[in-house]
């Protein structure tokens, strides 16, 4: 499904013009659809099949209206923080199908998330494990819990968003994480539900994740040869969009290498998916300011910046940049930069540009780690989100103003 796509020259969102959104709301705007978001987790949830418990990655787009959408689908959640947990609950979410993830949880989340009831607690570390487990104690309860490991495969993804290597921060190595097992088994306090694994976001090769899940197999096989019998194997994430040239992994693709890697075990599944749900729903609208000639370089400088869309300057990422109507200028090339006091400040670099001052451009696959990932900086209010549905199209953030800016410092 292609939500957005032009029509006698005019860009679409669903059955409604982003030009007319663009003039209602004004820019920057973030414009998610709705179709979009139902789609791409009805595909993978029909992929997976039922033993397959379909997670959304919350980090990627945290909107409680994006969230409801995904509960009235019977989503599962993948929380990093006790606020993500907060989020999902407004948003209807169902406590047993939360899973907790993230290294640095405080005792504050600990404790709140096993009084709320949630399905799991993924464990990063040994010191993270005992806190749990002095925790669930004091409260009376039993913690559920699946220790994360760290396979130690390369994604072949950029670096910072690369997760199951050794150097990095997250999991447990495999070798410790079967001794840590052992331990957690005889804790009163502790319910050894799962293994979890995430080696990584935006894979576009499946390899390595099929290499991560016949190493997180044969933890398994090891733990049931010594008694220890897990209810679900937690496989992560990280499938891949579309930005520019990629040819990503279908669902269907997704689904067949898990079951050809663990078709014959009696275990449930879950996998955590953010970008491939989100990613391609959302676009963010901007105005053009000027058209710059600095001699050897030309700019098209627009009304949205780093701190409306963080990706480009962070990762070097890639986001097509399309305009509202086609063809009212020659095309020029330039780089897309906006307002902020930041020669790191760009949306894109060199690209081919049809564009004058007051024209308005989108900035394709803006739905993941867009407004998730925005800012204040430069004291700059953050945008609108708005979501459509066919001919409809509502806020559901509106834009910050100056009492949001500063209504919470004191002279």
């Amino acid at each position: 499904m292609n939500t957005f796509h032009y029509r006698q020259g005019e860009l679409y969102c669903e059955d409604l013009s982003l030009a007319a959104i663009a003039q209602h709301y004004a820019t920057p705007c973030y414009v998610y659809s709705e179709a979009a978001l139902r789609e791409r987790y009805q595909s993978f949830s029909k992929a997976l099949g039922e033993s397959t418990l379909v997670c959304y990655a919350v980090k990627a787009n945290s909107n409680l209206a994006v969230l409801r959408v995904f509960a009235e689908l019977g989503a599962g959640f993948d929380i990093v923080s006790g606020g993500e947990m907060e989020r999902v609950l407004r948003a209807g979410g169902s406590p047993d199908k939360i899973i907790f993830s993230g290294v640095g949880k405080s005792s504050a989340e600990i404790r709140a998330a096993l009084s709320a009831g949630i399905v799991c607690l993924n464990v990063e570390s040994a010191a993270e494990l005992w806190r749990i487990a002095d925790i669930a104690a004091d409260l009376g309860l039993r913690a559920p819990i699946a220790l994360r490991v760290n396979p130690d495969v390369d994604p072949g993804t950029h670096a910072y968003i690369a997760t199951g290597l050794k150097e990095s921060k997250f999991g447990i190595p495999m070798d410790a994480a079967r001794a840590l097992y052992l331990e957690a088994a005889q804790h009163p306090a502790l319910e050894l539900k799962g293994i979890a694994c995430h080696i990584g976001s935006q894979l576009l090769n499946l390899a390595p994740l099929a290499e991560a899940v016949l190493r997180v197999r044969s933890l398994y096989e090891d733990l049931s040869a010594q008694g220890i019998i897990l209810e679900h194997l937690d496989l992560g994430g990280g499938v891949g969009i579309r930005y520019h040239e990629e040819n990503p992994p279908s669902p269907a693709d997704y689904a067949e290498l898990l079951e050809q890697a663990l078709g014959d075990l009696p275990v449930k599944r879950a996998v955590e998916l953010g970008r491939a749900l989100v990613g391609n729903a959302g676009v963010l609208l901007t105005r053009v300011e000027y058209l710059k000639d600095n001699g050897s370089k030309q700019f098209c400088v627009v009304d949205a910046a780093m701190n409306d869309l963080l990706r480009p300057a962070l990762y070097g990422a890639w986001h097509d940049i399309l305009p509202l109507r086609q063809g009212t200028e020659p095309e020029q090339v330039m780089d897309v930069v906006g307002p902020v006091c930041e020669s790191g400040d760009f949306l894109a670099k060199n690209r081919v540009i049809s564009a004058a001052s007051g024209d308005m451009l989108a900035v394709m696959g803006a739905g993941a780690y867009g407004f998730a990932m925005s800012s204040n900086y430069n004291s700059r209010p953050r945008p609108p989100e708005v979501l459509v549905h066919g001919h409809q199209h509502r806020v559901i953030r509106r834009r910050e103003n100056g009492d949001d800016l500063m209504g919470l410092e004191l002279l």
